[in-house]
């Protein structure tokens, strides 16, 4: 799930000025940072799956390469992640990427890190040849919807009830945006 994104609301401290997030593509050596990054970032609010437990599975393996991420740095530091890949092999939908994960660090939040991935995301997406891009949220993350509403994605589908989260049926809400119009 590409979270957990949190965005400000109206009442909340205003972002930090700080200077952008350097955006650059994963490498292998920031498997173990983006391991910890994911495990720290585990909430109910976007996760799926349970907690992460030790011994932890590797970050990268065969259906999660360092070629699928960019990582976002502040100060120097590894703050966020963003996985864009391919919905599907077929030919027929090529055209698509897909967010499949999205993940800033605590300390780096309402520091435009989310926003700057995003935005990162689309452009080496049309590098790649894609004109759409897709994610799926859950439907109860208002903070995270609200940041992909922001950036242009709009609902295009819900699967009601998709996921039982803590007792709770979750919706998973289909998003997409065209990228062709910025």
């Amino acid at each position: 799930m590409p979270e957990p994104y949190t965005e400000p609301s109206a009442s909340s401290t205003p972002r930090v000025s700080a200077p952008p997030p350097f955006i650059r593509p994963a490498r292998r050596s920031d498997e173990d940072r983006l391991g910890v990054l994911t495990r720290d970032a585990w909430s109910p609010l976007h996760a799926v799956a349970p907690r992460p437990a030790a011994p932890y599975e590797p970050f990268f393996d065969d259906r999660h390469e360092p070629s699928h991420y960019l990582v976002a740095e502040v100060d120097g530091d590894v703050m966020g992640f963003i996985r864009v890949v391919p919905p599907t092999p077929l030919a027929s939908n090529r055209h698509v990427r897909q967010i499949q994960g999205l993940e800033i660090d605590e300390a780096a939040r309402r520091r435009g890190v989310g926003r700057a991935l995003l935005r990162a995301a689309y452009e080496t997406s049309r590098r790649q040849g894609a004109t759409r891009l897709t994610l799926r949220v859950l439907g109860h993350n208002a903070p995270a919807r609200a940041l992909y509403e922001a950036e242009g994605f709009v609902v295009e589908g819900i699967q009601p009830g998709e996921f039982l989260i803590e007792g709770e049926y979750v919706d998973d809400v289909l998003m997409g945006r065209s990228l062709l119009d910025s």
